[in-house]
């Protein structure tokens, strides 16, 4: 167990530093647009589909450039990557304040697609790789725990922040947490030691003696699994409540039930920790996926109800709870630490573009067929990333 001396002079004080600006960073670039964006088009005159197509635009730019971000945390180390994350960010968000017009608008959003794929859990993970080598199984844990909380303090904020000051100030106020709080946290207080790569951590079954190959079939099997888990959230999260509604359930009680998937990804980060530290990463993301996919079952069986709709949620948010561990972990468990940072940058890549992609191609399903088409492409993808998982077979001790 780490003591308080690790969280302060010691390697543990990664993990602070980037839940403070992982909160931040995910409060202040990937929540607001929910909320910002509709009033950014009715002040500007364009369209909602425009002004989401800038986001998705981010989404995309920062799956080009995540594996290049993460060579250079490997190379450098995120306490030189990341602030210039923070930066990018709080640049673009001033950008979004200011742009009047589309071209603008539109650059604006690839430089915030760079800032992503500098600030958010994918660097935050390569960075802790680097750090602690081998053994970074429980410190990510321990930061998607921490980073869980992000939605529930942006989206209230956000809502307040656009009460007091509207859309420009909040993006103003967002910018300067990004340049004077998040940024010099990665450059000053982040750890500059790098792990030896050959170590193992204590208990031998968290990672094996042997690991494969970062090529071929094996890492084709686990960038698609987890791209194809990315459309997942990412489309589910633009119309999954919709679809509740239109199924006849109460639009205040659909917001609770939607509230549920915060709480259920922290649940299952809390479970993780603490029941399956010496359990095989890739057992974890394939019962996730499991229970995902039991969720649609459910929905399909017994057609959407108040029971079924909060059901689903809790199981939805407690698989993604336990996915996003996974991204971090199971390809450290498959691979090895070496080179760990440009690894989980190549496997970003094809996750953002999937995410970025998502919304739009749901959006042309449910124009052009119905709501239990969205689920079954949806949970037909989610099968996907299933199958990858099973599919692959941990190296032998």
């Amino acid at each position: 167990m780490p003591t308080i001396r690790d969280f302060v002079f010691g390697p543990w004080r990664a993990v602070l530093v980037l839940g403070v600006t992982q909160i931040l960073a995910w409060g202040a670039i990937f929540y607001p647009p929910v909320l910002t964006l509709p009033l950014i088009a009715a002040d500007r005159g364009w369209s909602i589909t425009f002004v989401m197509a800038g986001f998705s635009l981010a989404l995309l730019v920062a799956g080009l450039v995540s594996p290049l971000v993460g060579r250079l945390i490997d190379r450098h180390g995120g306490h030189r990557i990341m602030p210039v994350g923070s930066l990018l960010g709080a640049l673009g968000l001033l950008g979004l304040a200011y742009a009047e017009h589309w071209l603008v608008y539109l650059a604006v959003w690839v430089l915030l697609g760079v800032a992503t794929a500098a600030s958010l859990y994918d660097p935050a993970f390569a960075t802790l790789g680097r750090i602690f080598g081998a053994a970074a199984r429980r410190p990510i844990t321990a930061l998607t725990l921490v980073g869980g909380f992000a939605s529930t303090a942006s989206w209230p904020a956000t809502h307040l922040l656009i009460d007091l000051w509207g859309v420009r100030g909040t993006y103003l106020v967002y910018a300067l947490l990004l340049a004077l709080v998040a940024a010099p946290l990665h450059a000053f207080a982040l750890p500059r030691q790098r792990a030896d790569r050959d170590a193992r951590p204590s208990g031998a079954s968290l990672v094996p003696a042997t690991v494969l190959p970062p090529r071929g079939w094996p890492f084709a099997l686990v960038a698609a699994g987890f791209a194809a888990y990315a459309f997942v959230p990412s489309g589910l999260s633009a119309h999954l409540l919709a679809i509740f509604g239109r199924s006849g359930i109460d639009a205040g009680i659909v917001v609770v039930i939607g509230a549920l998937f915060g709480p259920s990804q922290v649940l299952a980060r809390i479970g993780e920790l603490l029941f399956a530290r010496t359990v095989h990463p890739l057992l974890v993301a394939r019962f996730a996926v499991g229970m995902l996919l039991a969720g649609f079952a459910l929905m399909a069986l017994f057609g959407i109800s108040l029971a079924v709709a909060a059901a689903f949620m809790v199981m939805f948010g407690m698989a993604n709870g336990l996915i996003t561990i996974a991204r971090g972990t199971v390809p450290l468990a498959l691979f090895g630490a070496s080179g760990y940072g440009a690894l989980i940058g190549r496997i970003a890549g094809p996750f953002l573009v999937m995410q970025a992609i998502a919304p739009l191609v749901l959006a042309l399903v449910a124009e052009h067929g119905s709501d239990r088409a969205v689920l079954t492409v949806v949970a037909a993808l989610a099968l996907s990333a299933l199958t990858c998982f099973v599919a692959l077979r941990p190296p032998k001790v």
